[in-house]
């Protein structure tokens, strides 16, 4: 059996010891994302009906904004942490799959960036 275990190491078949710390920041995200979400959701429904300008101001001030930036880091990165369990199971060409892995980490970077430049410009009345 140790000839076995150490073969698979060999051909990269055995543990990348990685498998853990994936699971905790995929569970860490998502309990991060609860509290957010809920702040969102109640603060977007007390602005039900306000005017434009109402809603500028809201996302201006500095908690709101933060938090509506903590909120789209946390969900790009919670969201590529879920694609890129699925594509590690699920392609099996080991070119496709590393391709899709940064397609999903260059999207998500990039998404990610664009959502906090646009709260960042309304913030400071850009």
């Amino acid at each position: 059996m140790a000839t076995r275990f150490t073969l698979g190491r060999v051909r990269g078949l055995g543990s990348a010891k990685e498998g853990v710390h994936h699971w905790w920041m995929q569970r860490a995200s998502a309990v991060a994302l609860i509290p957010l979400y809920l702040w969102f959701a109640f603060s977007v429904t007390a602005l039900a009906g306000a005017p434009h300008a109402a809603l500028l101001a809201w996302v201006g001030a500095p908690v709101n904004a933060v938090l509506l930036i903590a909120l789209i880091a946390a969900n790009f990165y919670h969201g590529h942490l879920g694609l890129q369990v699925v594509f590690e199971d699920y392609v099996p060409h080991e070119g496709k799959r590393l391709a899709c892995l940064l397609v999903s980490q260059f999207l998500s970077t990039l998404f990610a960036l664009g959502g906090a430049l646009a709260v960042l410009k309304i913030a400071l009345g850009g």
